[in-house]
């Protein structure tokens, strides 16, 4: 387990539960890479240049500017942004308790881990159990570095967690994107189709079925450079285009491929005349 974030408290009501907060994604373990010279690989340095005389600036020499107007800054120094943020309470206070469903999905972003300390764990047991058997979410607001996050206080197994959420103005409105209207047509072979092959293809969610290999095919063949391999030509295979154009029949021939789910009792939708397009 990696060290706690911070040690502080849970409260709800005048209930005080102390804790520790900890990370529950792993520390980034990505390939990464660095920026080399091609001819001599000589790695490449980020160098601070000022754009007016051209010259190297020392980072003592830095300052933060907001640019207000094409070209004009307002100039803020250190002691000023930590005025402006919020304070360190190192607490989780809960303001209410809603059910988990009245929280949209695109609003969770990074979970952690609440442990009790020794004193709080028979409130720390409690409260997991009663947000059980209850159905209910706690909602607060976390400091957390520079910046107050609204969050979400849940029970993952045995644990007491906390996920950060996004407030409701970081998030990009769907009515920006170009989604179907309500009002589009489907037919009713074409949603018989698409239901039965929903119903083939339900089985218990485990995670541990799904793997990113990129980066064990990346790790390897890095493997193989360092040895001094030649390298490898990549297979590639165009995605193979169907002139298939009636969503039915594509429905159709997708449940085809999982027969062993598919329900005796509801036969597969004749094909459709003047499908989608």
């Amino acid at each position: 387990m990696s060290h706690a974030i911070w040690t502080g408290s849970i409260s709800f009501g005048l209930v005080t539960i102390p804790v520790k907060l900890f990370p529950a994604v792993r520390v980034d373990e990505d390939v990464h890479f660095h920026y080399l010279h091609a001819k001599d690989q000589g790695r490449l340095k980020n160098v601070r240049q000022c754009e007016i005389d051209g010259q190297e600036v020392p980072w003592k020499e830095t300052v933060r500017g907001f640019e207000y107007e094409k070209g004009k800054y307002v100039v803020i120094d250190d002691d000023e942004l930590k005025a402006m943020r919020p304070e360190a309470t190192q607490a989780v206070e809960i303001r209410a308790f809603v059910a988990r469903h009245e929280i949209d999905s695109m609003l969770f972003d990074t979970p952690y881990y609440l442990e009790p300390e020794k004193r709080g764990r028979r409130a720390y047991a409690l409260l997991r159990d009663a947000l059980v058997k209850t159905g209910k979410v706690g909602i607060a607001q976390v400091a957390l570095r520079t910046r107050a996050h609204l969050a979400a206080l849940s029970v993952s197994g045995r644990a007491l967690i906390v996920e950060l959420l996004h407030y409701p103005h970081e998030m990009v409105p769907a009515s920006e994107i170009d989604l179907p209207p309500a009002s589009e047509k489907t037919t009713a072979s074409e949603m018989k189709a698409a239901e039965m092959l929903i119903d083939a293809m339900v089985k218990p969610f485990d995670p541990h079925e799904y793997k990113d290999d990129y980066e064990d095919r990346l790790r390897a063949l890095l493997a193989e450079r360092a040895r001094g391999d030649a390298p490898k030509k990549p297979k590639t295979r165009a995605a193979k285009a169907t002139s298939v154009v009636d969503l039915a029949e594509v429905l159709r021939q997708s449940l085809a491929k999982h027969p062993a789910k598919a329900p005796k009792d509801r036969p597969v939708p004749a094909r459709a005349h003047g499908g989608i397009h």
